[in-house]
């Protein structure tokens, strides 16, 4: 039993061997392939640079876009009003109605008083406003300030203000809230454009992939036509396909590994040359580059598999479909 399987192992361990030599065969090919031609190289690695930078900067803008939309949101309110002499413990229990309602994220109450303060700290410069100010009768009504989840869709604020009896009782007849006549419209208006910017960032970034997806098919079509006798060559010798194939893919591997390393610095100099600039037209973010600093290691591993994924893909369709492998 022992002696029939010595042989049986011998043989598998020479395949084995054979197998790594041809591996590696293959990476030196590919490698070498990488440094023999330095115009097709400094071009491969190029495009697939800017492809990865694409790439990078449509994800990252995306996420810039994802806070800034929130942080609207968050400056988004609607507004309840009550009448001026409405006591502040009916105004409390107003409030605690409004805060429990699906899709309330928080709720603020303006007293009169505080309105009133508010106006004059806003108008400071202006003495005759001032003056008129301290005269008057304090008019101003109580303000519930509201934050909801989806600004697109104020219908239980509408159904609380048309149905709960005690809002009714202290309602102010004068001032419809922000969400109803045409405020509810301006309202509408901005979540559906910022519904809208966020379509657009995804189609964008699926357009920039496939456009991407093409140079780099296109760039190894051009090895493949630079080096069409050498692989006549090796056709005509029986060389395996994988082996034909293998130098091609493991050199839009490195193609992808030093574009990637590449386009991470590009694209994290560019974050930090923007910032400012970004941060005075109120633009968020801060918080894209504090994730992108944090998780760099990771995001780097993620943008070589992502430049390997596409160089071997490319370089598998574009071998199948001008080499006939």
């Amino acid at each position: 039993m022992g002696k029939n399987n010595a042989p049986r192992a011998l043989t598998q361990s020479k395949q084995t061997r054979r197998k790594w030599l041809t591996f590696v065969r293959m990476c030196r090919y590919g490698v070498n392939n990488f440094s023999r031609n330095a115009w097709l190289t400094v071009a491969a690695t190029a495009v697939m640079t800017i492809t990865l930078l694409i790439i990078f900067m449509t994800l990252v803008a995306r996420q810039v876009l994802v806070d800034t939309v929130d942080a609207i949101k968050a400056k988004t309110d609607m507004s309840i009003y009550v009448q001026t002499t409405t006591p502040s413990d009916a105004a409390s229990q107003i409030q605690d109605k409004i805060a429990k309602l699906p899709g309330v994220k928080r709720v603020r109450y303006v007293s009169p008083d505080q309105a009133r303060s508010d106006f004059a700290d806003q108008n400071k410069g202006d003495a005759q406003t001032l003056e008129a100010l301290n005269e008057a009768t304090n008019k101003f009504p109580g303000t519930f300030r509201v934050n909801i989840v989806d600004i697109n869709d104020p219908s239980q604020l509408d159904r609380f203000v048309k149905n709960d009896d005690l809002y009714k009782q202290y309602a102010d007849p004068n001032r419809q809230p922000s969400f109803s006549g045409e405020r509810r419209s301006a309202i509408q208006n901005i979540g559906i454009a910022i519904q809208f910017a966020q379509n657009a960032g995804l189609l964008a970034s699926a357009i920039f992939i496939i456009i991407s997806s093409l140079i780099i098919f296109n760039t190894i079509r051009m090895a493949i036509f630079n080096r069409r006798e050498e692989i006549q060559m090796m056709k005509l010798i029986g060389a395996d396909r994988s082996f034909i194939r293998g130098p091609f893919v493991v050199e839009a591997v490195v193609y992808g590994f030093i574009a990637a390393v590449i386009a991470t610095g590009l694209g994290v100099a560019i974050l930090y040359a923007v910032k400012d600039s970004l941060d005075s037209y109120q633009i968020a973010i801060s918080n894209t580059i504090h994730i992108v600093t944090q998780y760099m290691p990771f995001l780097l591993l993620a943008m070589i598999f992502v430049g390997a994924a596409i160089g071997v893909v490319s370089s598998l369709l574009a071998t199948r479909k001008y080499l006939k492998l």
